[in-house]
């Protein structure tokens, strides 16, 4: 399965990015990136079953750059793949304070769905909800 979307990976962990052009894919994966997330694949990435897990890889055309809008592509050290724990959709803005559970299909099994969100902290939080995940009080 072919994506459009970006993919990079926190503590072994990979995080799909998912949106239509324009929607910030690749600006989430730089700040995630400078936050020392490392990039798998940007704009493009294929979605395998690895054993029952939805594995993240780059089309080797466009493997080892990033796209930073206004200044053009940058070349990035790339993994070669990464097993997707978190899905971002980009398309979608975050209206709940606290939102509900939601999931997202990918070939193995779901996984977990953010929607975008308007703050300085979205990329903090997102490796903070890898590493974490949520609290459960």
């Amino acid at each position: 399965m072919r994506l459009h979307a970006s993919a990079v990976a926190v503590a072994g962990k990979g995080v799909l990015i998912l949106g239509a052009s324009g929607t910030g894919k690749s600006a989430l994966a730089l700040q995630l990136m400078a936050y020392g997330a490392q990039l798998v694949s940007d704009d493009q990435t294929v979605i395998r079953d690895v054993d029952g897990w939805p594995v993240a890889c780059s089309p080797d055309e466009i493997r080892g750059a990033i796209e930073a809008r206004g200044i053009g592509l940058l070349a990035a050290e790339a993994l070669p793949s990464a097993r997707i724990a978190l899905a971002v959709d980009m398309d979608k803005t975050e209206s709940e304070r606290l939102p509900p559970e939601r999931s997202f299909a990918l070939p193995g099994r779901p996984v977990v769905l953010l929607h975008k969100l308007e703050s300085p902290y979205f990329a903090a939080a997102i490796l903070q909800y890898i590493k974490a995940g949520k609290a459960r009080l």
